[in-house]
């Protein structure tokens, strides 16, 4: 088939990558997101799928919006058969719908209709799901609710961030991308509609999201702040000033802590929750770089009256 893939971040890579190499379908464009600041020196770059799909030699569309006149005139005059969509960060209107004639095909990383919406992972990881997966489906003009080809399932591991899982589900989820449009291709595929039980829906996690509550129990602290690494980072304050925190690990044979009381010894720096301690990995004080637990401890040396939070 004739492919128009849409995707910005790097988590669309994989899927982009096994779509290029597969014998069976031709990748004529890509669309992408405009160029955008990044990096410290906030300099204007391509996202990850433009880079790609440059080195590939395959057309760059990048539209400020996805109904752009100018664009959707350049749509119908690729014809793509389908347009395979990963994390492309925008909205399609009915109009962009309707140019391929077998429609635009989305990579969700949940197994819908659970977590429909913009931040499936992080939540899977926050609410501590066991279970997750990815799934592929028809892209309509209601949130996340076409109807589905298929479906990849995945663990969640104990010590999983969001970053670890969507690796993970980047991956598997290509293969189930190129699977599904294998199938369209040959007619042997139906998309059936979503279930209407186990309908959930996620919000962006926001920055004030993800500042840790040293008054929730160490479950709820140790959850939020896997699900809020690397994006967009949990914290938490210390004389005053924001302190960024990489994953804890739940200490349940500690002595009890009172909540944001913290206990440095040469072994730990343990920090007290509404339950049991939990003990801090590697921190970012404020304008400094990140650092392990143990060499902030000595260098701040915190007093019995400090608290975190």
């Amino acid at each position: 088939m004739r492919l128009v893939f849409a995707g910005t971040p790097d988590t669309a890579l994989p899927s982009l990558r096994a779509l290029l190499d597969s014998p069976r379908h031709d990748v004529v464009a890509v669309v992408t997101r405009p160029d955008a600041q990044s990096g410290r020196g906030r300099k204007v770059q391509p996202s990850p799928v433009a880079e790609l799909a440059q080195e590939a030699g395959v057309e760059v569309l990048r539209p400020l919006k996805a109904g752009d006149p100018e664009f959707l005139e350049r749509l119908r005059r690729i014809d793509p058969d389908c347009c395979p969509v990963v994390a492309y960060g925008a909205l399609l209107p009915q109009a962009t719908l309707d140019i391929p004639s077998r429609g635009w095909v989305n990579l969700h990383f949940s197994l819908l209709p659970a977590w429909r919406g913009a931040a499936p992972v992080q939540h899977a990881v926050l609410h501590g799901d066991q279970i997750t997966g990815a799934t592929t489906f028809q892209i309509v003009k209601e949130l996340d609710a076409g109807p589905v080809y298929g479906v990849v399932t995945e663990e969640v591991r104990p010590a999983d961030t969001s970053g670890d899982l969507l690796a993970r589900l980047a991956e598997s989820g290509a293969g189930l991308l190129v699977a599904t449009m294998d199938g369209i291709e040959d007619g042997k595929l139906e998309a059936v509609p979503q279930p209407a039980e186990g309908l959930s829906f996620t919000k962006k996690i926001s920055v004030d999201d993800a500042r840790v509550d040293w008054s929730a129990p160490a479950l709820r602290v140790d959850r939020l702040i896997r699900a809020c690494t690397p994006a967009p980072g949990a914290w938490t304050e210390f004389r005053g000033q924001r302190v960024k925190l990489g994953p804890v690990r739940p200490a349940p044979d500690a002595p009890a802590l009172e909540p944001g009381r913290i206990a440095a010894s040469k072994k730990s720096v343990l920090v007290g929750t509404a339950t049991h301690p939990v003990e801090l990995g590697e921190v970012q004080p404020q304008g400094k770089r990140l650092m392990g637990a143990g060499e902030w401890a000595r260098g701040v040396r915190p007093a019995d009256e400090d608290r975190l939070g």
